[in-house]
């Protein structure tokens, strides 16, 4: 019989795979120089975001509307978009990039996670595991890790060929096609 952990480690690594929020992770790998801060950022933003699911599905979501969840999905992928186009560019005397790459990251992670498939197996683990929200939050926080550490890994290292440029159009061309799709369509079912 599995456990909360490793049930909600196997959901969400499973559920992850192919997901907007790994390609936010080759994004984020393409425009900052190093993975930690990245992966931290993930870390942070998947726990509150799956702390705040665990809490819903244990208290129950009447009041978070489908169509609340699209409309802030949608221009969050616009947003996405956006800033995507433009390059980072830093003084001295500004935040370092690590701190950038990290804050960046987790309200990038956060916005991107909500209404995610990944958040709502999150949710339905908690109502089902009632008992055991903190192994329900670590596991599917160790599932994100472990589905978008090898996709940072890979923009890290593999993206550095590519230029920027065409990494930053791309990004920005797939967060609008999704945030028009999202605004325009409605969220996904699945």
């Amino acid at each position: 019989m599995w456990d909360a952990f490793t049930t909600s480690v196997l959901a969400v690594a499973i559920g992850e795979i192919g997901d907007k929020t790994q390609l936010l992770s080759l994004v984020l790998a393409a425009r900052f120089p190093r993975a930690l801060p990245i992966l931290a950022g993930i870390v942070v933003a998947t726990l509150a975001n799956h702390a705040f699911a665990v809490a819903l599905g244990s208290w129950g979501s009447s009041w978070l509307t489908p169509e609340f969840l699209r409309w802030l999905l949608g221009l969050s992928f616009v947003a996405l978009a956006v800033w995507a186009l433009f390059p980072d560019r830093l003084d001295e005397g500004e935040v370092k990039l690590w701190e950038t790459a990290f804050i960046a990251t987790v309200i990038a992670f956060f916005i991107a996670e909500i209404g995610d498939k990944t958040q709502v197996a999150t949710a339905l683990l908690a109502a089902k595991h009632a008992s055991e929200p903190i192994q329900v939050i670590l596991g599917s926080t160790l599932g994100m890790v472990l589905a978008n550490a090898p996709v940072i890994w890979f923009g890290e290292h593999v993206l550095k060929r590519v230029p920027l440029r065409a990494v930053r159009i791309s990004a920005a061309v797939i967060f609008g096609v999704l945030g028009a799709g999202v605004l325009l369509f409605g969220l996904p079912q699945f």
